[in-house]
């Protein structure tokens, strides 16, 4: 069973041209489960356990040398790792480096000044300090997620009120669809949105993310810690934003926020003459959309999905608020399907409940029907508790007329 990680690979390969038996002799898998896996739209649900081995107890170690030599060869780490009690061969040494060594030398390989068109892309969190009315008197920061094209230096940004995963991938999606495809390799940092902590060895998107990469058959290329500078495009972007778009301007919601942004950036930034550059950035940017590959329709799915359970009172609680359903779920589990925009509530399939997303710290979101449906449901109840209940008089002289007697 091949994991999610296999199958991002797997397709961005595949993507850029190599052959299914060139890919099956890459990863040591038989061509059918390579073209098994090119042919699947959505990554696998469960993961391979690997098989354990006496180099995994220093993998630490050896990601720490890759880390300052990328191409440290196996006998010299070897010698090293002997010294910390290392007792194994020089071959699953070797099949080892072999499998982690690529990702820490494609760490290194980006840093040139230059890049083709459509050949890189960088993204980070931009912490804006911006407070955005979200609604009952209640501000919330701004997150922007920033991508930028280092070849024709154009950028897309787009705005959440936190950086979850959750949040990271319909921001990235956006990004890209705003920038006008997909590049062929994507230099992301080291932020626990993206990339699983690490525990020696090369880095791993979380689970989501590389899903969401396979789909896009994007190349992640994920900086060593403490790394800024592998970024630069992205790091001069952020700074560029921070000190060309938000001084003197005022946002009264995250919309606002999204469409001040959105113009300035036709309007201003894609105007300006970078030096490297023969025109300016949207002339350059309107050359690289022609090297980028085209966004996958439909797009992928980016809503989180969630289970949780309805509250005595008919409410479910998801980001800290309350949102209310129907009456008769109390204490059942009902699907949560979350977007930056809405959530939606299912039960066996069908949609329960559907409310649009509240910002607000501690809010009770309400839909009038489910309301008028308690208030109802209460007071039938509190009148069979209390013996209160009136019943209509019978009119018996109906009966006679049915059976034609006279009264």
């Amino acid at each position: 069973m091949y994991d999610v990680q296999d199958w991002a690979e797997v397709r961005r390969l595949h993507r850029d041209g190599w052959s299914k038996s060139a890919i099956a002799e890459k990863f040591g898998m038989s061509r059918n489960t390579v073209a098994g896996l090119v042919g699947k739209d959505e990554p696998p649900r469960y993961a391979r356990m690997p098989a354990g081995s006496m180099v995994d107890r220093f993998a630490d170690a050896i990601a720490a040398m890759l880390d300052e030599d990328p191409k440290a060869p196996a006998t010299v780490i070897r010698e090293r790792l002997q010294r910390l009690g290392y007792s194994g061969g020089i071959t699953i040494l070797k099949e080892h480096l072999a499998q982690v060594r690529p990702k820490f030398i494609a760490a290194r390989s980006y840093q040139r000044t230059s890049y083709l068109a459509g050949e890189l892309g960088q993204t980070d969190w931009w912490e804006t300090g911006v407070e955005i009315p979200v609604g009952k008197g209640a501000t919330r920061e701004a997150f922007g997620l920033v991508t930028s094209l280092p070849h024709s230096a154009a950028h897309a940004t787009v705005f959440t009120f936190s950086k979850t995963t959750a949040d990271f991938c319909p921001a990235f999606v956006g990004c890209l669809e705003r920038l006008g495809g997909v590049p062929r390799a994507m230099v992301l940092d080291n932020d626990t949105a993206m990339v699983k902590p690490r525990r020696g060895g090369p880095a791993q998107l979380v689970d989501d993310v590389a899903g969401l990469f396979g789909a896009l058959c994007l190349k992640p290329i994920v900086l060593r810690p403490r790394f800024p500078e592998g970024k630069g495009q992205d790091e001069r972007m952020i700074g560029y934003l921070q000190t060309s778009f938000l001084p003197l301007r005022r946002f009264s919601s995250l919309e606002d926020l999204q469409h001040q942004h959105d113009v300035w950036a036709r309007t201003v930034a894609f105007e300006r003459h970078p030096r490297r550059l023969a025109g300016t950035v949207a002339e350059a940017w309107r050359v690289e959309r022609g090297f980028l590959a085209a966004l996958p329709r439909p797009l992928p799915s980016t809503d989180q999905h969630v289970e949780v359970r309805v509250s005595k009172d008919g409410f479910i609680r998801f980001g800290n608020v309350d949102y209310s359903v129907p009456p008769g779920h109390a204490g059942r589990r009902v699907q949560l399907h979350a977007s930056p925009r809405e959530v939606v509530a299912f039960c066996d399939g069908e949609a329960l409940a559907r409310h649009t997303r509240s910002y607000v710290p501690a809010d009770v979101v309400l839909d009038p029907k489910h309301v008028r449906a308690l208030r109802l449901e209460r007071e039938a109840k509190r009148r069979l508790e209390t013996a209160d209940v009136t019943m209509p008089a019978v009119n018996l002289a109906r009966y006679d007329a049915a059976v034609g007697v006279e009264p």
